[in-house]
């Protein structure tokens, strides 16, 4: 029991610090660059919106209607029935979904290494963050890279069941390269790493509507905070987990 909140309390620890690093991150590498895909994704719905057919007056109305239901169908379509505000209120939910999100990693990395004894420096941390990084960020962002704002994805489902298969073959065939004890298990994790870029990541079948250059930009950003982000972990597990043990 003992051992279980130590694992627990150093996650939340090293996980609160590294969701703030990367929203305080996020504010100079992502943020700029979703403020500016939103302008793209909303100028092409009020484009879409816009009434065809002015010929008529007397079809004015009805057009403006018809505009208005086809953005309450976009709106729903894109899941957006309610988003945070601009400015504070952003800001709020994007700290607390990274926080969150850091924990529920760390409570990952930290319980992982447990079982190989335990983290003994912020070094050996830290390759267990850049393990993480490869496995949850580098590899799903090959076959699936972010998308920002105004970038049409493949069905969600397909995505989210790629992602996690993604993240797990890379995953376990880290821990096969890293702990292997002969050829034969290093072998199988390289495969387990390229079988889902093989098999192909399901892909949109419409193009974004944001510029190339800004879509390339995003996923380079998100990349980069994510790095950022596993590094911060791994390193203060490291750290952290040290001072227990000596403690």
């Amino acid at each position: 029991m003992q051992i279980f909140r130590s694992i627990v309390f150093l996650a939340a620890l090293a996980g609160l610090a590294a969701g703030l690093t990367l929203t305080a991150v996020q504010q100079f590498g992502t943020q700029p660059l979703i403020v500016k895909a939103e302008i793209f994704e909303n100028a092409k719905a009020a484009k879409a919106a816009e009434p065809h057919d002015h010929a008529a007056a007397g079809e004015h109305d009805h057009a403006a209607l018809t505009a208005k239901e086809e953005a309450a169908a976009a709106e729903h379509d894109h899941g957006e029935g309610w988003a945070p505000a601009d400015g504070a209120e952003r800001f709020g939910w994007t700290l607390v979904a990274n926080v969150v999100a850091g924990i529920g990693f760390a409570l990952l990395l930290v319980a992982a290494s447990e079982l190989k004894g335990g983290l003994r420096s912020w070094r050996e941390g830290l390759l267990w963050g850049l393990a993480g990084f490869a496995a949850f960020t580098l590899a799903p962002s090959i076959g699936l890279p972010p998308e920002a704002p105004g970038v049409e994805g493949a069905p969600l489902m397909d995505r989210q069941i790629w992602w996690v298969a993604t993240a797990v073959a890379t995953a376990v065939g880290i821990a096969l390269i890293a702990y292997g004890r002969s050829a034969l298990p290093a072998v199988a994790g390289l495969a387990l790493i390229a079988a889902p870029h093989i098999i192909g990541a399901p892909q949109p079948s419409e193009p974004p509507a944001i510029p190339h250059d800004l879509a390339h930009d995003f996923v380079v950003a998100v990349i980069v905070t994510g790095f950022v982000f596993w590094a911060t972990l791994g390193t203060l597990a490291g750290l952290l987990r040290r001072r227990f043990a000596s403690g």
